[in-house]
């Protein structure tokens, strides 16, 4: 079994911004039995801007970039000693990973990543990632660590991802604005979620939210992951959802699966522009599994190079994201036209815009 657990803000800290030094002991207490028991454990945590903020009096969390930062270049190395301490007191090493969003778009730096997680898992480490707050840039940033704990999940092909929250999962409406709000046990329908009040509230000391653990068990899920969202604040929370036990919100693995490469070019790989296609070419794509064609393409919007991932759009209406061929000039040049004479415009061109194997339906 290969577990990844995801730890919030408000699991990690209060929002004061001091440890709950007894709640990440108690998910040290399971990742020691999970990892003795012959499991693969991977701790994802936040918590390291929370960690900056008390020890510099912080009394919010910061908006300006360079403020985020310098609190997690203060908080980062004393919230991992924190977890290397109490897992080696239990008999388990650990090893600190800092991961941006660049490591997880470009695709050589996203398998050094799996090859060295990998690696540490077979010496019986467990690895603690965070983001790498310190050098990230809005533009760059996971925006939270619910989408890189679902990252590392597929990249690792884990068996379950479970997300700890302050909350017993996924509710019908936000508990702590409505006292009527019931606890969703399973999920299945994702279209059906658009009927639920999943809001973006988080605490005064995090990023994230239900939504972004929602979309972050979907992405597992498509993967053949299973997903929980469940309590940290609750003793064993962490065993059950990892023995598939009844505990918080259970996400199923969806039964179409799709690649790694997919999910990555999909949730990790950043657009550089959009690809406006016709009803012919959009229903060929949704429909028939086709490549795009250059003959298909009635506007080209941003400025990207061959290799830039594109969304790719009928109207307003989202189609498909792909790897592009073309740079946004090139493909300005032939937009519209049939492949013979795309040739011979471009002669060494290739005739697909997009191939349908660098392609993915959104």
């Amino acid at each position: 079994m290969r577990a990844v657990v995801k730890l919030g803000s408000s699991i990690v800290a209060e929002d004061s911004g001091e440890l709950r030094a007894e709640v990440i002991g108690r998910v040290c207490d399971e990742v020691a039995a999970l990892h003795g028991a012959g499991h693969d454990v991977v701790v994802v945590t936040s918590g390291a801007i929370a960690r900056g903020m008390r020890l510099l009096d912080l009394p919010v969390r910061p908006r300006a970039m360079e403020e985020l930062q310098a609190a997690s270049a203060m908080g980062q190395g004393r919230l991992y000693r924190v977890y290397d301490e109490l897992l080696r007191d239990r008999g388990v090493a650990s090893a600190q990973v800092l991961l941006t969003f660049f490591d997880m778009s470009a695709r050589s730096h996203y398998l050094n990543a799996r090859r060295t997680l990998g690696k540490l898992l077979e010496w019986r480490v467990v690895p603690v990632i965070n983001e790498n707050d310190t050098t990230t840039t809005d533009e760059i940033s996971f925006g939270d660590n619910d989408f890189l704990a679902a990252q590392v999940a597929v990249l690792l092909a884990a068996d379950v991802l479970v997300l700890l929250t302050d909350t017993e999962g996924l509710h019908s409406a936000d508990p702590r604005l409505d006292p009527a709000a019931v606890l969703v046990a399973e999920v299945t329908d994702y279209e059906a979620l658009g009927a639920l009040d999943i809001g973006h509230s988080s605490s005064a000391i995090g990023s994230g939210g239900m939504r972004s653990k929602v979309v972050a068990a979907e992405m597992a899920t498509a993967a053949g992951i299973r997903a929980v969202i469940c309590s940290g604040l609750k003793a064993g929370a962490v065993g059950r959802a990892v023995a598939g036990e009844p505990e918080g919100t259970l996400f199923p693995p969806q039964a179409v699966r799709h690649s790694s490469f997919k999910l990555w070019l999909k949730y990790a790989k950043p657009s550089h522009g959009t690809v406006c296609v016709d009803a012919g070419a959009a229903r060929a794509l949704r429909d028939g599994g086709t490549s795009l064609l250059p003959v298909g393409v009635v506007d080209v919007r941003g400025s990207f190079e061959a290799g830039d991932a594109v969304d790719i759009a009928e109207g307003a209406r989202p189609v498909a994201k792909g790897i592009c061929n073309y740079s946004a000039a090139e493909l300005r040049r032939v937009q519209g036209m049939q492949s013979a004479a795309v040739r011979d415009l471009l002669p060494r061109a290739s005739e697909e815009a997009v191939h349908r194997d660098y392609l993915v339906l959104t």
